[in-house]
This record gives C-alpha cells, structure tokens and sequence, in this order.
C-alpha cells in the first residue's frame, strides 16, 4: 500500500512551501475563470485577441519568414497570452500568431494547418504563411472569457484521422463539460455530445469510430460514437473517487495505444490504468516515477511518455519525464522544475517537454530532451507554453 492511497485534497501533508504553490491547483474545486499566476518569467502583456474573423497582424511575422516553415517546427499553445509560437528547436521562437485568449492544445492537420482550442472557439492556423485564417466559435455557452486553469472554452482537441472533423472538448464552469464537433472544411460546430467536468484530453481511435474525451474532474473518460454522438461513461479511478473535486488523484491525459487501441491514463507515477473501451474494463499497471503526472503522447513504436509535474507530498519525486517502452520497463528523466505537455521528434530521438504547467510554478519555456544520452536543454520560448506539436 502507499501514502497515496488516503490522499483525497488539498488537506494532504504537504511540505509548506510546497503548499502555498498547490492550493491553486489541480484539487481547486471552485470551478470558476481563475486569474493568471505569476511565472518564474514574468511574460510581457499580451496584446489583445483579434476577431472571430480576423487574420493575424502581418507585422508578427517577418515577410521574409512567412511560408518558411521548415518541418520539425513546433508549434506552442501560449497559455499565458492569446498567441501560439513557432519554435526552431535548434535556435528558438521564429514567429507567433494570435489565435485567442489563453490558448490550451494544438492539433495539426494536413495541408499546412492546425487548430488550437482557445477561451473563445477553436483558431485555425495556416503554419506555412503563419496567419490566422479563422475562429470558429463554440456552440455551448461557457461564460466570460477568462484566463487559467479553470477558464471555460475550448481544453483538448483531435483531429479524425482524415483530417474532416476536429473534437472539441469543452469546459463549462461549475457542470459538466461537452464535446463539439467541428466541420473542417465549413468551420463550423455540426454536433455536440455530453462529456465529464474539464476535459483535459480528447484522442480518436486509429479507425476514427469513436472518440474518447477524458473529464479530470468527473473521474472518468466518456467514448463517444463518431457517427450519432452516442456516448459510454467509463470510470477512470484507481485511486477511488472519495476526494472528489477537491481530489488530487484524477486523470489528466490518455494516449491511445497503437495496436490494441486501449487507452493509456498515467497516475501520480505509481499506477497506469489501461482502458479497454470496448468492455470498459480498466487494469492497473505499476510506474516508478513517484510523482504528479499531466502530459501524455504515445509514439508508433509503442513508447509513452508521461510528464511528471512534481510533488502533490512531501515524499513525493520531483519533476520528470518518463518513457515507458511496450514490455513496461521505464527509464525516468529528471527535469528539475514543473512542465505540462509532451511532444516527440519524428525520428523519435528527442522529446519537447512545455514548461508552461496549468498549475502555478510554470515557466516560459521547453526542454528538449535526449532520449539517448539523457542530456537536456531549456530553450525560452512563448508564454506559459502549454500544448505542443511538431509540424
């Protein structure tokens, strides 16, 4: 048995510096917008969010860049500011554009595009011109615009493997949350389905039939039937569900394996729960890492990788990285300061970890790291960076 398994708030035994860092945190039960906290990296003030139809300022990107895109990109959700960032691994940012308030996850398309789910609606990116081309707004109401962890508005998004329709899942403060299906090729909302309470991550399955919405507040992943939206609550709670919104002990992102399909839920570096969405059967499988997990991606060959954003208890590890390989051995990176999301080069090499966290402690900026030698590097770039693709 572990310590974790009496934890169910903030009432937790918590070092107290620590403390004043996590009362703002994932066990928040309030609902509400939130404010922004401060950052290691005070960010400059962002400038205000274009219109549902407006394109971004040309003067953010140098003419002599724009459709010079070079692939390996990464393309950054500025959290703390209404921008994503273009960044060169190798040097650092080479443009933004803005797409709307508090940008939380990007998703890239075919044809040069991406979307990016935002306060306001979901902002459709041309990546090779850098320019905004759309908004497109949500159907569910969600209230005022606000900014941080408990802002309403568009949180994950996937895009169907045909790049046709981008699910939304979207926070509505204080209830349950939805999903929006989006027309890529209209821009527009064409079906909504019920969720759990913040959907932090939405993945697809390989064949694009159902689409899976995973609700950190509600404990649970609901699969929703990509033809009629019919949906199937599964509950996702190895650690119970006693602690309810004041619970630390939620899911946060799933990952679909590639062979099984099963879905993948990473918790507090102790417990994988594997996800069977046909049955609705969930195993546990042990993790070393000894931490608090966010971030999720799994690549072709089977590897997950899982953000470890630090300790929720004094025993517990710092921040890391781990890589699981498909035979469930893991090897633990050590990142040193908090991070949220993950993405991997294409030839598999380096991971990008974004330091932006949706909790306080976050910093303006990625580490790169060198899955083979474990060597890492931070690279400065955009605001609170949060969501991460490679392009």
């Amino acid at each position: 048995m572990t310590a974790r398994r009496g934890r169910t708030g903030p009432l937790l035994l918590v070092a107290a510096p620590v403390l004043a860092v996590l009362l703002a945190g994932c066990a928040d039960p309030g609902g509400g917008a939130g404010g922004r906290p401060s950052s290691p990296r005070p960010a400059a003030a962002s400038p205000a969010s274009p219109s549902a139809s407006a394109r971004s300022d040309p003067a953010s990107t140098p003419a002599d860049t724009r459709a010079n895109t070079p692939a390996g990109t990464l393309l950054v959700a500025d959290f703390g500011a209404d921008t994503v960032t273009f960044v060169d691994p190798a040097h650092g940012p080479i443009g933004s554009v803005r797409v709307g308030t508090a940008p939380y996850a990007v998703a890239p398309g075919p044809d040069g595009r991406a979307w990016v789910s935002t306060a306001e609606g979901v902002a459709e990116v041309d990546t090779r011109a850098r320019t905004l081309v759309r908004t497109v707004p949500l159907r569910t109401g969600t209230g005022p615009v606000g900014t941080g962890e408990y802002r309403g508005g568009a949180m994950g998004l996937a895009l169907s493997p045909d790049g046709s329709r981008l699910y939304v899942g979207v926070n509505v403060p204080g209830r349950s949350g939805v999903l929006e299906v989006v027309d890529t090729a209209k821009g527009e909302v064409t079906g909504v389905a019920p969720v759990g309470r913040r959907p932090f991550d939405v993945d697809v399955s390989a064949d694009g039939r159902e689409v899976y919405a995973t609700g950190h507040d509600s404990f649970d992943v609901t699969a929703v039937a990509a033809d009629g939206l019919a949906t199937r609550r599964i509950q996702v709670a190895p650690y119970g569900t006693e602690g309810g919104l004041g619970s630390w002990l939620k899911p946060h992102y799933a990952a679909v394996r590639p062979g099984d399909g099963k879905l993948l839920l990473p918790f507090e570096g102790e417990r994988l729960a594997v996800v069977d969405p046909t049955t609705g059967q969930v195993s546990i499988e042990p993790m070393t890492a000894d931490t608090h997990q966010h971030g999720a991606t799994v690549t072709p060959d089977g590897r997950l990788f899982v953000v470890g954003s630090g300790p929720v208890a004094r025993e517990d590890r710092g921040p890391s990285l781990t890589v699981r390989n498909p035979d469930g051995t893991e090897r633990v990176y050590p990142l040193g300061i908090p991070h949220e999301n993950v993405a991997v080069s294409a030839d598999g090499r380096t991971a990008y970890v974004t330091g932006g966290f949706t909790r306080d402690g976050y910093w303006n900026g990625i580490t790169l790291v060198d899955l083979d030698s474990g060597a890492t590097h931070r690279l400065e770039a955009g605001q609170r960076p949060l969501g991460v693709a490679v392009l």
